[in-house]
């Protein structure tokens, strides 16, 4: 479905002078609003297609109806997110979940909601219907050389989707690792990663980025082949100069210290790209800003610094997508509310006072440092993203607008409150 240009400026109308009255109290107090808000409408999130369906666990899930049946209609969903938001204007398609069997028509269908195609998701962490060799034991790093060959082969399948809709990227994925001690040989698996990952770089045209995405356990528990950020720069360094780091919020044991991984991938210039998701435990997959929205803001602060330390383009050098889902909302709300931390918190690290941070970094004027940054930490910058979102053609309020026209309702009614999208 559709949201209409003027029911999005009836809401807008009604909440405009109160808007206002906002913007222009924080716009008061800055030397560079046009600056910023320009930053605002270029930062574009991509959203994945398997984010549009109810999330879950293993132990269940809970659709809520109305979800896309088909590709066609994931796409005609984030459109309308991004009618709303004016943030979200890619889609990240993962393979085989969703095989654009007809390219020509896909990539003319995402045109048409003002969305290109982003990083092309691998999967061979599933065993799919018909499929030879199982992943029981893993892919990239089985000793079967006949299920690397496999997995190897679907990647090149996948490259060549992602060249058929004008994709520039491909992210790989492995879950292969071990349960138990002694299970696998740690030096062999890696080398047979290795010249997994090699094959698959040796396909990725010229213009593209190879991600090459870590996670520190699940679904293996002893040991992940692709564990942390470390072994991933290393793949990276190895396989050249169109191999990155990407770097998912969720996949890190408890307590590490995300924004100096991403101050030191920046540095090496091997940081290819973001997966936005918060979590409590582990790689739970909440809204973004759900549960540690300071950490987010720190990311953020590195992320900024180290940009334009660069002088790399924020919005369009790395790149961006949101990962996450819950099985107890509504999937296309949490991604509005998603989009809409990302997007505060982004505006908060470039209220950073820079020279004076520096200042007192030089004179190890700790407390100076901690005021500078909670200072733009505490400021509300909702009123900047909604003038943004405004000058953008967007809605003042989007979940509001959503809410309001019943979006979810009219989905049920449209596609049926058994529909579920494909993805896990």
């Amino acid at each position: 479905m559709r949201i209409e240009k003027n029911k999005i400026d009836e809401h807008n109308y009604l909440g405009l002078k109160e808007h206002q009255r906002k913007f222009d109290f924080i716009a008061s107090d800055l030397m560079n609003t046009k600056e910023i808000l320009r930053k605002l409408i270029d930062f574009q999130v991509a959203i994945p297609s398997w984010a549009l369906g109810t999330g879950g666990t293993r132990f269940g899930r809970f659709p809520g109806g109305g979800e896309p049946r088909n590709l066609e209609e994931k796409i005609e969903d984030i459109g309308l997110l991004h009618t709303l938001n004016k943030s979200g204007a890619a889609i990240s398609l993962h393979i085989p979940w969703d095989i654009p069997d007809n390219a020509v028509h896909i990539k003319a269908l995402g045109t048409q909601y003002g969305l290109k195609f982003d990083a092309m998701n691998s999967n061979t962490f599933q065993d799919q219907p018909g499929q030879t060799h199982s992943y029981k034991f893993g892919s990239l790093q089985n000793v079967n050389p006949e299920t690397r060959r496999q997995a190897i082969d679907h990647n090149l399948e996948v490259i060549q989707y992602g060249i058929d809709l004008g994709s520039e990227s491909l992210t790989v994925w492995l879950s292969d690792g071990s349960c138990f001690p002694g299970q696998l040989n740690f030096r062999k698996a890696f080398l047979h990663t290795l010249e997994g990952l090699e094959q698959i770089y040796a396909a990725i045209p010229e213009k593209w980025k190879m991600f090459v995405e870590y996670k520190a356990y699940e679904p293996n528990f002893y040991s992940t082949t692709v564990g942390d950020w470390g072994q991933s720069l290393l793949y990276a360094n190895k396989l050249g100069k169109k191999a990155f780091t990407l770097v998912d919020l969720g996949h890190h044991l408890p307590n590490a210290n995300i924004e100096q991984i991403v101050s030191l991938l920046l540095m090496e210039g091997k940081l290819g790209g973001f997966h936005f998701n918060d979590s409590k435990y582990g790689d739970d997959d909440l809204t973004v800003g759900s549960i540690k929205p300071y950490q987010l803001f720190l990311i953020f602060n590195e992320l900024v610094e180290g940009m334009d330390a660069r002088g790399m383009d924020h919005a369009k050098d790395l790149g961006w997508m949101i990962d996450a889902s819950h099985n107890v909302k509504d999937p296309l709300e949490d991604i509005l509310q998603s989009v809409e931390a990302i997007m505060i918190t982004y505006a908060q690290a470039l209220l950073i006072d820079r020279r004076m941070l520096v200042e007192a970094q030089s004179n190890n004027d700790v407390v100076s440092a901690q005021e500078i940054l909670q200072h733009a930490f505490r400021t509300d910058t909702r009123p900047l993203v909604a003038e943004a979102r405004l000058n953008a053609g967007g809605a003042l309020d989007p979940l509001a607008v959503y809410r309001n026209e019943r979006v979810r309702e009219k989905l049920i009614k449209q596609r049926g409150s058994k529909a579920m999208a494909t993805g896990l």
